[in-house]
């Protein structure tokens, strides 16, 4: 079965402080783009799997109720953890097992207000 999710647009309301954000919490390069009058940094891809932009737009409003996306955080989320809080954000759950075949998950809110998710295998 091909994978359901393709585009995760994360909403913005200072683009560039949440460009600033997720790319030191990341160690990522985000490609700012315009299409049609919204602001779109584009998070790096295979090309294969899912597409994660952030967008700036009157549309556009970040929430910490609703659906919650999880970042793949590579082999230890902690590492990417440790980095929310000094680029602007904050932690909500810390570092949790989930179980020793499925790894561990964290939950943060960004410099935006967006609840997310990290996770990863260690």
């Amino acid at each position: 079965m091909k994978n359901l999710v393709s585009i995760v647009e994360i909403p913005t309301v200072d683009f560039s402080r949440a460009v600033s954000f997720y790319q030191a919490t990341l160690d990522v390069s985000i490609e700012e783009v315009d299409m049609g009058g919204l602001q779109m940094g584009v998070f790096p891809s295979d090309g294969k799997d899912v597409n994660v932009v952030l967008v700036r737009g009157s549309e556009y409003k970040p929430a910490v109720d609703g659906t919650i996306v999880y970042l793949n955080a590579g082999d230890d989320l902690q590492i990417t953890l440790d980095k929310i809080v000094s680029n602007g954000g904050k932690v909500i759950v810390p570092k949790t097992e989930i179980s020793p075949e499925m790894g561990f998950f964290a939950m943060f809110a960004d410099s935006e207000g967006n609840k997310l998710g990290l996770h990863s295998t260690h």
